[in-house]
């Protein structure tokens, strides 16, 4: 069983520093509201991520792997999404230009609006990660292959599933620990909107590339 944890968590962490749609999401977050909005998306990517693992460990994940239809209507919805977090990242850029002209170039976002972006950070990372059948088909099928003979599969996967999801907090909690100067310099109104850019581009991307997969 020891063999089979260090065996689970040495694949986990090589999987969890591989970039995907939730870090670019939580990204996207400090982007538009600071340390506080990051800090909320990666809470509501993590409520997705037990979701998920509780799932798979009720078969509900398998359900879905079987389920063609399930399947492909969960991962239009999920494509959907995150083309229309891309697409609204793309017309921020806008918004922040204003901003230039109204204020300058300076890293002053008006604290309301980092306030309301924040509070939209949670849902946002929620979304982004309950809408993707990719995570619930990855737990139904990487767990259950590290689980030693004899030991309950359910259980045994809630706790691979506890691991997998403790390891993406220490990531998010070191991405987020080192934002520090970066999450102000990206408050600059230029240089959020080359990071808007560029976010919502490969945010497109990943909901293209999921729709045709």
């Amino acid at each position: 069983m020891l063999l089979a944890f260090g065996t689970f968590t040495i694949a986990a962490i090589l999987i969890v520093l591989l970039p995907g749609p939730d870090t670019l999401v939580v990204v996207r977050g400090m982007v538009r509201g600071g340390r506080r909005g990051a800090a909320l998306t990666a809470l509501g990517v993590l409520s997705g991520l037990c979701c998920w693992v509780a799932a798979a460990a009720l078969g509900l994940a398998a359900l879905l792997k079987a389920s063609e239809v399930g399947y492909e209507a969960l991962k239009i919805a999920g494509a959907a999404y995150l083309i229309w977090i891309g697409v609204q990242s793309l017309r921020s850029i806008r918004k922040s230009t204003g901003e230039v002209a109204a204020h300058g170039d300076g890293p002053t976002a008006p604290a309301d609006v980092i306030e309301t972006k924040g509070r939209s950070g949670f849902a946002g990372g929620f979304l982004t990660d309950i809408l993707n059948p990719k995570v619930g088909v990855f737990f139904v099928s990487f767990l259950p292959g590290f689980v030693p003979d004899g030991a309950s599969v359910g259980w045994t996967s809630i706790a691979f599933g506890a691991i997998f999801v403790l390891l993406t907090a220490l990531y998010f909690v070191g991405l987020i620990a080192v934002s520090g100067t970066i999450a102000t310099w990206m408050q600059t109104p230029h240089i959020r909107r080359r990071l808007d850019a560029v976010t919502g581009v490969v945010l497109i991307g990943f909901g293209v590339r999921l729709a045709t997969e």
